[in-house]
């Protein structure tokens, strides 16, 4: 079972996921992490930014990590303020004081797209593969990009997104009709390598796919559901993501009684 976390808000969440990230980089400073894009992450990302202004040693070590995103949309302009490569740069290294060139991105150009999922794939397991990957989920369950009807097995590849993904992403956009319609996205399977996943989710809005994600069937009609199958997953949520939980209190028992020693 996945170890779940309730807390209050948004904020709390972050600053707890931001904790681990700090202990993981103090314990190995050239650690290699995942880093997911969207609303979602970016109080895990504010609140490293926090621990960098602190001065805490550990946030300016940040400095020596690698990085590789989720995913990126296929066919946009480099430069372009919504490809993930961007908002990457903007969100996580510029406030965060890592080079850009330590944070690989797919690479969504279609100029050798049918080859730049299993380059990908290489480059992660190059670098020694992904320590504590940050995970978001949608409000169908997917996770990456990983929309349902994904694989378990699958490895990073071109997807076509879901209307509903589309309508949640447009928020990001001049227009609905300007998201793109195909992406690069890590496969669960990559995602499920990874040693340390922490998925957070905040809202009513997600309650549903969090509950079925953590207590439903594991099924690839709802992708979240994979994280059931890795050995050290942390589900963070505040209340309103926690509403569909059936087992909820043992999930509040079992934190505020974990030992000492035990981190999320």
């Amino acid at each position: 079972m996945a170890e779940v976390v309730i807390v209050e808000t948004p904020e709390r969440a972050g600053e707890l996921v931001a904790e681990a990230i700090l202990e993981q980089v103090g314990r190995r400073p050239d650690s290699v992490l995942g880093f997911a894009t969207g609303s979602t992450p970016l109080v895990v990302y504010r609140a490293l930014a926090a621990a960098l202004e602190r001065g805490d040693p550990r946030a300016v070590a940040l400095s020596g990590i690698r990085g590789f995103a989720l995913d990126e949309y296929v066919g946009l302009p480099a430069g372009h303020p919504e490809s993930y490569a961007e908002v990457i740069r903007r969100e996580v290294c510029d406030p965060l004081g890592i080079p850009v060139d330590r944070v690989a991105v797919p690479n969504g150009s279609l100029d050798g797209i049918e080859t730049a999922g299993e380059r990908y794939d290489r480059a992660i397991a190059e670098a020694g593969g992904v320590d504590l990957q940050i995970l978001g989920i949608g409000t169908d369950g997917h996770i990456g990009f990983n929309e349902p009807g994904s694989s378990f097995a699958s490895r990073t590849r071109v997807k076509t997104l879901t209307e509903q993904t589309r309508r949640d992403n447009a928020r990001f956009f001049a227009s609905p009709d300007e998201v793109p319609r195909h992406c690069l996205t890590q496969g669960l399977g990559t995602i499920l390598e990874a040693r340390h996943l922490v998925l957070l989710a905040f809202g009513a809005g997600k309650a549903e796919a969090v509950a079925a994600a953590v207590e439903g069937p594991l099924t690839a009609s709802l992708p979240g559901s994979a994280v059931q199958l890795h050995p050290r997953a942390t589900i963070v949520v505040d209340e309103a993501a926690a509403a569909g939980l059936e087992h909820a209190g043992y999930y509040r028992y079992t934190y505020e009684n974990k030992p000492s020693w035990q981190r999320i």
